[in-house]
């Protein structure tokens, strides 16, 4: 019997997690006050009542060349019409919305299980895994010659193989344009609610049809000739290494080994003249995969997200570092220098590591007549408040608090910054994207039960957030360079490719992969919000399925800048490599990077005598990273690298002069 059927059954019934990584977000506890945990799971009395009631209606077709029984796994007549689809997931929904206890339910499934016919063991492989199931799913898919649609599916739980049971029997022999029609809310209807050890498994439901659907689009395209998208590149970490697939992997993994004499003479310099360094997940992976290395000798180098830069530079200060080194864009340095000045710290000294400006496209955006405008009708519809994003300069946030009254906020408490508001006006900039999506997010907020909302903060209802909405106001014209990248283009093709793996969106994309990876994240396979809330939820993902101590497959779409991969791979290396002497199951961890492969300045290591070849296991790297001309990104869907944070100036080579160059001035006021 399945695992979890040990397991006390809890009545709380869990629609989502949370939105942003330790808030709650869409949590209902519809609690039953007839449930009984005490009682049996199974009880043959109560199952014998509830299974004398009429089953789904399925019919087996009898055998032919194509569908030969019973080894060929098929519930419905080859012959069905358009409208049969929709009738059997309708009554499979009103036959769980019919069975009033959560035993109940769960004892349908269990009965369904033994209707499942199991997998042979040449189909119980990597390749026919479902991602993100608590328990271990495979799914087969064909198309027929009367180009039905064929299903069959198997799990190592009795209660998976009983959901597995259900999709087959509505969704087996359906023409593809039938299963595709089909969207992931039809099922939300099915009134299971079973909860897990990790997440619920009513997310199995979403999971298994999601792969079904990606299957079906995979194998219309073959039988019509079309030509399949390119896959993006990835990296893919295991315990024994990496393995790069694709030019723009090859060029990142390359960095993730860097020079050890170039490593210990920064840290030397470090050490001797105490000198901490923080700098952003989006800087050149060169350069982070040198700080990366030098960290195991000198606690004192963080690589994060912008506020945690500052915070990280307050606790350098405190343990003796004299100097703080900046890598990262202008407002960043600022912050740094502000928060250690509030923090009692005026003494430490603040280092860039140039002397030219390093601009950003969303500050850029903030310093502009156009946004003081913006302010301006703030100012002339009292009583306001403008809630400015962390990524602008210091300048431009003290005179916006000049205009309107002015608090600041990150991408990682922005929701619950603009919650904690009174009865205000509020204008949120310069972040037109980030604006539009918690504008959405608000919307469907207001569509949740009063019990839900309080869930999400104690002080809202549905009307209170409902009265939120017109008064929510953002600015129109200002985006992330890197971020707007994620257009339509690149959407489709995740949407197309990658729908069944876990996506990751921070909250400066467009809308479309907003919607698409807050669709992934309702079934549990994707997160919205900042750098380390991605960083978080991938991190977590790894830990869920190394305490089950499984063979798996876990692919990540990563939403957004392409620097994040240095920090995912040396935290996810960290944690199969401390599980590498207590487990024996095979786990890869693949970082998929939408980018274009034209985003991409190729060279043959003969064409450069300075580049030397590096190999990882088999695969060489030949591979420059950079652009051939200008950024190299199409506003459709390039390169996800900023090039405010990819500056030649910062590479490792020259960072290690920088530092010494800095560290001999240090008797000099701070460069800020």
């Amino acid at each position: 019997m399945d695992s979890a059927v040990s397991l006390t059954m809890k009545s709380a019934s869990v629609s989502s997690s949370s939105f942003l990584a330790g808030s709650p977000f869409l949590i209902s506890k519809n609690k039953n006050p007839n449930f009984n945990s005490k009682k049996p799971f199974f009880n043959p009395r109560r199952a014998a009542r509830f299974f004398s009631k009429p089953l789904i209606s399925l019919q087996s077709p009898g055998p032919t060349s194509q569908n030969p029984l019973p080894s060929s796994f098929s519930y419905s007549a080859v012959t069905e019409t358009t409208d049969l689809l929709p009738c059997k997931l309708h009554q499979l929904i009103s036959e769980f919305q019919s069975l009033p206890e959560q035993l109940d339910r769960l004892n349908r499934l269990l009965h369904y299980s033994t209707l499942l016919p199991h997998l042979p063991d040449s189909s119980r492989v990597d390749s026919n895994r479902v991602m993100g199931c608590t328990a271990r799913v495979w799914l087969e898919a064909t198309l027929d010659q009367d180009n039905k649609m064929r299903f069959r599916a198997d799990s190592d739980s009795e209660i998976t193989r009983g959901f597995c049971y259900c999709l087959a029997s509505v969704f087996d022999g359906a023409a593809p344009e039938e299963v595709l029609r089909v969207k992931t809310e039809d099922l939300a209807a099915l009134n299971v609610s079973l909860v897990g050890r990790e997440r619920s498994r009513v997310n199995t439901w979403h999971n298994v049809f999601v792969s079904m659907q990606k299957r079906t689009k995979a194998l219309v395209a073959e039988r019509q000739g079309q030509k399949p998208f390119e896959p993006f590149p990835s990296l893919i970490v295991t315990k024994d290494g990496l393995q790069a697939k694709g030019s723009y992997a090859e060029a990142q993994a390359r960095y993730l080994f860097p020079d050890e004499s170039k490593v210990e003479e920064l840290v030397n310099v470090l050490k001797e003249k105490k000198i901490g360094i923080v700098a952003h997940f989006y800087m050149d992976p060169e350069v982070q995969g040198v700080l990366t290395a030098a960290q195991k000798y000198w606690p004192h180098i963080y690589i994060s997200d912008s506020l945690v830069m500052a915070d990280t530079a307050v606790k350098m200060a405190k343990a003796g570092c004299q100097f703080i080194t900046v890598l990262g864009v202008d407002f960043m340095s600022e912050n740094v220098r502000a928060i250690l000045d509030q923090a009692g710290f005026q003494d430490v000294g603040v280092y860039r590591m140039s002397g030219e400006r390093i601009g950003c496209s969303l500050a850029d955006a903030a310093a502009t007549p156009a946004y003081m405008n913006y302010l301006e009708a703030a100012s002339t519809n009292p009583p306001s408040l403008h809630v400015i994003y962390i990524n602008t300069s210091l300048e431009t946030k003290a005179y916006a608090h000049e205009l309107v009254p002015t608090i600041t906020c990150t991408s990682s408490n922005v929701v619950q910054t603009i919650l904690q508001i009174p009865d205000l006006n509020i204008w949120y900039g310069p972040d037109s994207y980030m604006g539009a999506n918690i504008t959405e997010l608000f919307q469907q907020i207001a569509m949740m039960s009063d019990e839900e909302i309080a869930e999400i903060h104690p002080k809202h209802n549905k009307d209170s957030i409902k009265s939120l909405l017109p008064r929510l106001h953002y600015y129109q014209d200002g985006t992330c360079i890197v971020h707007h990248l994620f257009g339509h283009e690149v959407v489709e093709k995740i949407n197309e490719m990658y729908c069944d793996a876990f996506l990751t969106a921070h909250l400066e994309v467009p809308g479309e992969m907003f919607s698409l990876a807050m669709e992934a994240k309702k079934r549990g396979m994707g997160v919205v919000g900042s750098t380390k809330n991605i960083l978080d939820f991938i991190k977590e993902r790894v830990q869920e399925v190394l305490d089950r101590d499984v063979d798996d497959h876990l692919q990540f779409v990563l939403g957004t800048e392409s620097g994040m991969v240095t920090s995912i791979v040396a935290a996810v290396c960290n944690l199969l490599g401390s599980a590498k002497s207590s487990g024996n199951s095979k786990i890869n961890v693949e970082i998929v990077f939408p980018v274009s492969s034209d985003s991409m300045t190729k060279s043959s290591i003969s064409s450069s005598s300075n580049l030397k070849s590096v190999t990882l296991g088999d695969v060489a790297l030949p591979v420059i990273p950079g652009v051939a001309s200008g950024e190299g990104c199409s506003t459709n869907g390039g390169c996800a690298s900023c090039p405010y944070m990819k500056a030649k100036k910062e590479l490792p080579e020259k960072l290690v002069n920088q530092v010494n160059l800095r560290a001999e001035r240090f008797s000099d006021e701070s460069f800020l």
